[in-house]
């Protein structure tokens, strides 16, 4: 079994801080957001993709530099305010399993994100968004990250914490487990990932090694 994991949301809480800088930069170009905007509408999907949603839904072109300026204010947030998702590292050092990470984030993004929280030993392999064609809910990171690693599609099982994760492990013929653990998740957020088809979810990193084991 291989186990992939998403980054934002899974390993770290980093969608909090994510969308709230998000809004910000946004809003601050005459396009009014709110946090919770973003985490309803965007949480899971690429840079790439979120900037090509904005500009078809209020006929604009966002600046040249926008994804500068999110990153921008984005890491320094990071490198002070950033914080592992709790119990993350033991459950992962728990299981016995070849693992990887794949993420919508740009690669800059996720070394950040792990070096900062004390992850960053856990993965010698972590796949991007940037590196395939479509970003999630396609299916191509899984596949490409399943490729790299030599395991069969069937042969991976996908911890998201995002509707449009959950639907791109789906479809790459992949086992899924939702997370509903990061701060970014409300009420609601177990019944929006199994309405995008994850058959589990768990609020608790602690359970990990067990919904892994018990996983058909």
């Amino acid at each position: 079994m291989l186990l992939i994991f998403d980054c934002d949301g899974v390993l770290v809480d980093s969608e909090p801080l994510a969308c709230e800088v998000d809004a910000d930069v946004l809003t601050a170009l005459g396009l009014p957001y709110t946090a919770e905007d973003i985490a309803r509408q965007f949480v899971g999907k690429s840079m790439r993709d979120m900037i090509a949603r904005i500009e078809a839904d209020h006929g604009c072109t966002l600046p040249g530099d926008f994804a500068d300026q999110i990153n921008h204010a984005l890491f320094a947030r990071f490198e002070t305010d950033l914080k592992p998702i709790a119990g993350v590292r033991d459950a992962i050092l728990s299981l016995p399993f070849p693992r990887c990470v794949a993420s919508s984030s740009v690669p800059e993004r996720i070394a950040l994100s792990l070096r900062v929280t004390g992850l960053a030993d856990l993965f010698e392999n972590v796949f991007s968004a940037t590196q395939v064609a479509r970003g999630k809910p396609a299916p191509d990171l899984f596949l490409f990250a399943a490729r790299q690693m030599g395991a069969r599609p069937e042969e991976c099982l996908v911890i998201e914490d995002s509707p449009a994760g959950v639907q791109g492990a789906i479809a790459a013929g992949m086992r899924v487990i939702g997370f509903t653990g990061g701060g970014h998740c409300g009420p609601d957020h177990a019944e929006r990932l199994r309405q995008a088809g994850a058959p589990v979810t768990m609020a608790r990193m602690a359970d990990l090694a067990g919904v892994v084991q018990a996983c058909p």
